[in-house]
């Protein structure tokens, strides 16, 4: 009997099984697709490679410094700027102190106000001040909200704010909750933002190091004894003293009885393969614009061995799930990329159209208070997950401790806030 069977290989049940293994427990993690990782993962097509949507990895995350090697995932960092495009015309926007040679740009751009580059400073000193998971305390109110009462206009809000936070809350309405976006604007600043050189399936891989894991078997059924849980598979059945389920929600919810769904925000992603040259940017590229691009990275212009020698890659992000096809979806952001590269557009060649249906859930303010917790209806099993902290890199792994810490009955491990 193993001491413990985590249901679920992404970054939670990846996390969980690795505290519980150092502990001296015996742990089993089982896994439905052929691959550990759930939605962080890599793959290879036609010699490129590219990560599940588009990822970043914020080394400043408490969590990450705790599990993660950088050293070992020989963590390149993405320029701490970006470069707001409306058409041909290109702005770029960063910090002098990280990146020295978009300063001049940054100075002159009309894409924020004199007063409002101004207030970004003020904003950056403000939330460099308090330990970082206090950030995620206190009143909350939308992001937008927050903004507008800080004095940013509105020419900030949409040519800035909403691109770039767009990205990472899946969402341009900046209707998600300030906390989260005071806590991100901190990770930024604390630890900018870096990708694995061989791609972020190497942060689950790390994870998974060492691991007894098993892919390709899925959990269909629990059952709770007096001494353990039983855990009906596709390849048969095993006993655990405690079982971990760090599924997707609508598998938790199946497993458990216990409703953990939030909803969703999904994402769609274009990658193109270009001949090598055609922009040699290496910051993001935020779109200024209405449209279907929200951002889009020359991954192949921050690390060269992500695409074969001659070509780059270019990967665009579409929020939501549009409702077209992918040739006409393709077809529409060619016709944006236009605007940026003129019959060059013509050159690019697309490697894949991939949607994320759930790629987080939707944090509005206030969201915190509903978080589900760990515990279930069935005696003997925890639940892990984002849907008990928060969406992303962070709340995953947190979350995954916290479930493992309930398992080995550690109270340091249990009152860790969120975010710390």
């Amino acid at each position: 009997m193993h001491d413990a069977v985590v249901i679920g290989s992404g970054l939670a049940g990846l996390t969980a099984a690795r505290v519980l293994a150092r502990a001296g427990q015996r742990v089993r993690v089982l896994e439905a697709a052929p691959f550990v990782g759930g939605r962080v993962h890599s793959r290879a097509v036609d010699g490129f490679t590219l990560d599940a949507g588009y990822q970043v990895l914020f080394p400043a995350y408490p969590a990450v410094r705790r599990h993660l090697d950088l050293g070992a995932l020989d963590l390149v960092p993405v320029p701490s700027s970006a470069v707001v495009r409306r058409g041909a015309r290109t702005d770029t926007l960063g910090s002098p102190l990280s990146d020295p040679a978009a300063l001049p740009s940054t100075l002159l751009s009309g894409v924020l106000s004199v007063p409002d580059k101004a207030r970004v400073a003020a904003l950056a000193l403000k939330l460099r001040a308090p330990a970082p998971h206090t950030l995620l305390r206190g009143d909350d109110q939308t992001t937008e909200a927050f903004l507008r009462e800080f004095g940013f206009s509105e020419g900030a809000l949409d040519r800035f704010f909403r691109p770039f936070f767009g990205g990472i809350f899946l969402q341009r309405e900046l209707d998600t909750s300030a906390r989260l976006f005071r806590y991100y604007f901190r990770m930024l600043m604390d630890g900018g933002a870096g990708l694995p050189r061989a791609g972020m399936g190497e942060v689950a891989a790390q994870l998974a190091g060492g691991l007894d894991v098993v892919t390709g078997v899925r959990a269909t059924r629990l059952k709770s004894h007096a001494s353990h849980v039983t855990v009906t598979t596709s390849a048969g059945e095993l006993d655990a003293r405690q079982v971990i389920v760090a599924t997707d929600p609508d598998g938790a919810a199946a497993l458990t009885g216990q409703p953990t769904g939030r909803g969703s925000l999904g994402g769609t992603y274009l990658h193109y393969a270009a001949p090598h040259g055609l922009d040699r940017e290496t910051r993001l590229l935020l779109n200024a614009e209405a449209g279907f691009i929200n951002n889009a990275h020359w991954l192949s212009n921050v690390i060269p061995q992500r695409a074969p020698q001659g070509q780059s890659l270019l990967t665009v992000t579409v929020l939501g799930l549009p409702d077209l096809d992918d040739d006409a979806l393709d077809a529409r952001v060619r016709g944006e990329l236009d605007r940026w590269y003129g019959p060059q557009t013509a050159t690019l060649r697309t490697l894949l159209v991939e949607r994320i249906r759930h790629a987080q859930y939707p944090q509005p303010a206030g969201y915190a208070a509903t978080l589900a917790g760990h515990a279930t209806p069935l005696p003997g099993v925890i639940l892990a997950g984002e849907a008990t902290s928060m969406s992303g890199i962070q709340g995953a792994m947190e979350s995954g401790e916290k479930a493992a810490a309930i398992v080995l009955n550690d109270p340091a491990g249990m009152s860790r806030p969120r975010g710390a």
